[in-house]
């Protein structure tokens, strides 16, 4: 008898717990507090040489879409509970693979964006730090032909990042 009344005393104090929690979770690994309901993303405007044209457009929205397709949060134009600006500092072509004729085999494409982090909800959220990824290619392609492409495939990349460090505390 005495186990059946500790056992709904369990149950109902696990429940209460769950109940009691502040921190919203999501099948993204993201844990946003329930008082945070909007982000703002201010255009990344690019100061790497050389980058491609579309880069500030495509990375601006690349991220805009990380929030709006893996949290419930309200995209607005400024002043969100969230807030991210920044700017995409680097844009570099290297070689990574030299073949013996002292060639390259695959060559590198890495972008590189300074991002400041604002959580209005929580000040200890903050950054602002930069993010730094790449993606290789064939040297035999012409950059030119698959350099939407690999933006795209880096503007994937650094948008996780930068979701995982804001939202998912890793």
């Amino acid at each position: 008898m005495k186990t059946k009344y500790l056992h709904i005393a369990f149950v109902l104090i696990l429940l209460f717990g769950a109940v009691s929690c502040k921190v919203n979770y999501s099948f993204t690994g993201a844990s946003i507090a329930e008082d945070v309901k909007t982000v703002s993303v201010k255009t990344f405007q690019s100061y790497a040489p050389l980058a491609n044209a579309n880069l500030t457009q495509s990375f601006t929205e690349a991220l805009k879409d990380v929030f709006v397709s893996q949290t419930n949060l309200d995209l607005v134009t400024r002043d969100g509970d969230l807030r991210f600006e920044g700017a995409i500092t680097g844009y570099a072509i290297s070689s990574v693979a030299i073949q013996g004729n002292e060639t390259a085999a695959l060559n590198r494409l890495t972008i590189t964006v300074k991002v400041k982090f604002t959580n209005t909800k929580d000040s200890k959220q903050d950054f602002e730090t930069s993010f730094s990824r790449f993606a290789d290619f064939e040297s035999s392609q012409n950059i030119a032909s698959i350099e939407d492409d690999l933006i795209k495939d880096i503007n994937d990349q650094l948008t996780q990042d930068i979701f995982n460090k804001s939202v998912s505390n890793w």
